[in-house]
């Protein structure tokens, strides 16, 4: 299938990129309107995209059915200052029926359950049971038009940060198996991040991986080895000295050890004797 994104409608292009672009991460953004009615309502198109300086940006997009917009970008325009909490499993249910579209006015921190908390830097409240929360503020808002389904990207700088204690490691360091992160699918779909469902890719940033093109022929052409298992074998900085085997069992026993991330054990095994 190939498509041209003019040749089919908002609502079926947004289908598309919402399934196809995704895991995403879940902003809880809290904000205040000129009066000081507080306001939160949920983002997954959200993102980290600086260190330093430490920028968050998030796009309350127009409504594809009827090009309203949200109150969140009406209030970011009149005071330039959001909370940004991540969302984990344990307050789905209730950030979900934060995204309500409720008359304005309406607290949803009230409607959802949710608890407002003082901030230490900004006026919005950040919300007390996101195990994070980012106090920001607005530096830019960057329309990106005028139709449904248009972003807005509120470029938000971090000026202060809350981490809850119970996420904490040892170490004293976040431990992504008790944040327990949520991701926003396509449709009514999420995912999260329990611990089965981790896994580690080590990162080529040190050592430079030999790369596919100096894999052994027995090796890159195997009817056995998929793409990503490939992948974990060429990202060795040497060969193992030896010959290598084109025996399809003992690439079938070294792609076990490669599903366990036991790459050096997979490699010794491919070795001919």
């Amino acid at each position: 299938m190939q498509l041209n994104p003019k040749s089919i409608t908002s609502q079926e292009l947004q289908g598309i990129l919402q399934t196809s672009v995704a895991p995403r991460p879940i902003a809880l953004a809290s904000t205040l309107d000129k009066d000081g009615n507080s306001n939160v309502s949920p983002f997954s198109f959200f993102n980290i995209f600086s260190t330093n300086p430490p920028i968050l940006i998030f796009s309350p997009a127009r409504r594809v059915r009827d090009n309203s917009i949200k109150h969140t970008l009406e209030n970011v325009k009149e005071v330039a200052e959001v909370a940004i909490g991540v969302v984990n499993y344990a307050l789905v249910q209730q950030v979900s029926l934060a995204s309500t579209e409720y008359d304005k006015g309406v607290n949803e921190f009230i409607k959802a359950g949710l608890t407002e908390e003082k901030s230490v830097c900004i006026q919005p409240s950040i919300i007390a049971e996101c195990p994070v929360n980012f106090e920001c503020k607005v530096i830019e808002i960057k329309e990106l038009g005028q139709e449904g389904g248009a972003g807005n990207l509120v470029i938000c700088e971090i000026v202060h940060i809350h981490i809850h204690d119970s996420i904490l490691n040892e170490e004293g360091k976040i431990s992504q198996d008790k944040i327990d992160l949520v991701g926003r699918l396509g449709g009514d779909l999420y995912c999260r991040t329990f611990p089965n469902a981790l896994f580690t890719v080590p990162k080529p940033l040190v050592k430079k991986g030999i790369g596919f093109d100096n894999l052994p022929k027995e090796i890159l052409h195997s009817v056995v080895f998929t793409g990503n298992d490939l992948g974990m074998l060429a990202n060795i900085e040497s060969l193992p000295i030896g010959h290598f085997t084109s025996d399809c069992e003992l690439h079938k026993r070294a792609k076990i050890l490669l599903q366990q991330n036991k790459i050096e054990q997979a490699w010794q095994l491919l070795i001919s004797i």
